[in-house]
């Protein structure tokens, strides 16, 4: 029996998941203006910049000047990535992001060697000093994930069992430092995910840890974005990364076609259709995505966009 949330959060990362792998450097000011406008749209956290090697991902090389010049609005979180101390230490100097803590694991090795260049031995040895970092700062620690949930470009399949030894990796290291995580993420960063084992993977962890909230990163690779969320939909999950107009993907996934994350606009047109509350206006959305397409200059995936709600339709239809 489906288990459909009464209402959806979303973290916007099309600034930063978005751009990374653009070809062209896309200016500072009009990263800046695309954050501003997604900043009106009802969004509560915006993913803008990750604080990474700019020689590995030169559309991050203004992650600084980015967060300095944009326009903080209220009742909005912008978050930044990094992936070692360093890009912690970038991340915390702007005195501009929200600040809080995530334990990823990598379900890949082959990925995690070309992603960040360490095994997944250095990664789990890791934990317990990352931890105290954030202890130390005050830092709240809420999410813990795990990357290339579903699957890898040079690893193949990867098994249910996998990803419940590494949940519990995490799980037993929060523990071990009195911290008690508040959701947990699967993403999906090659594309490998279909709706069968989106449930597979959600039941198994429902399963053995009930009371977590999950979260879904979903890339819309193989065309299964949509149909991976509204399975996600179906086990109660209620929290999604996603990106205005589809922009996005991996640079370090392998992906020689679409690697876009799933659309944002797309996902809450289909969750309003289902009476599932966003708290997102979705025509102030969709020309954020059309911003978006002229920023990079070339067409991005989104359907809305083009095809707009239905709501106008239904308005003429009553007339």
């Amino acid at each position: 029996m489906a288990n459909f949330p009464k209402t959806v959060t979303f973290k916007e990362e099309g600034p930063r998941e978005g751009f990374q792998i653009e070809k062209n450097f896309v200016p500072t000011a009009r990263k800046i203006e695309f954050i501003n406008a997604l900043s009106k749209t009802g969004l509560k956290t915006i993913q803008i910049v990750s604080f990474v090697n700019p020689k590995l991902v030169p559309n991050m090389a203004d992650a600084e000047e980015v967060v300095a010049g944009i326009d903080l609005e209220p009742g909005v979180e912008y978050t930044g990535l990094w992936l070692n101390a360093q890009g912690f230490e970038r991340a915390k100097a702007t005195g501009r992001l929200a600040m809080k803590g995530n334990l990823n694991l990598c379900a890949s090795e082959s990925f995690l060697q070309r992603n960040q260049n360490r095994t997944s031995e250095q990664q789990i040895a890791e934990l317990s000093s990352t931890i105290e970092r954030y202890k130390s700062h005050d830092m709240p620690i809420e999410q813990g994930g795990i990357s290339a949930a579903f699957g890898c470009n040079f690893e193949g399949d990867v098994p249910v069992s996998k990803l419940v030894d590494l949940a519990k990796v995490i799980i037993d290291a929060t523990a071990e430092h009195g911290v008690t995580l508040k959701q947990f993420m699967l993403l999906d960063t090659m594309g490998w995910g279909t709706p069968d084992r989106i449930k597979r993977a959600l039941g198994a962890l429902q399963d053995i840890y009930p009371d977590l909230e999950y979260a879904l990163h979903l890339h819309d690779t193989r065309g299964m974005g949509i149909a991976n969320a509204y399975a996600g939909l179906e086990m109660g999950v209620a929290h999604f990364d996603a990106c205005v107009a589809g922009l996005g993907g991996c640079p370090f996934a392998g992906n020689k076609a679409a690697a876009g994350n799933v659309c944002t606009e797309d996902l809450v047109f289909m969750c309003e259709e289902m009476g599932i509350d966003t708290g997102l206006d979705l025509d102030v959305l969709a020309e954020c995505a059309r911003l978006a397409e002229d920023v990079v200059g070339h067409p991005l995936p989104g359907s809305i966009m083009r095809g707009g709600s239905l709501d106008n339709l239904r308005e003429k239809s009553a007339a």
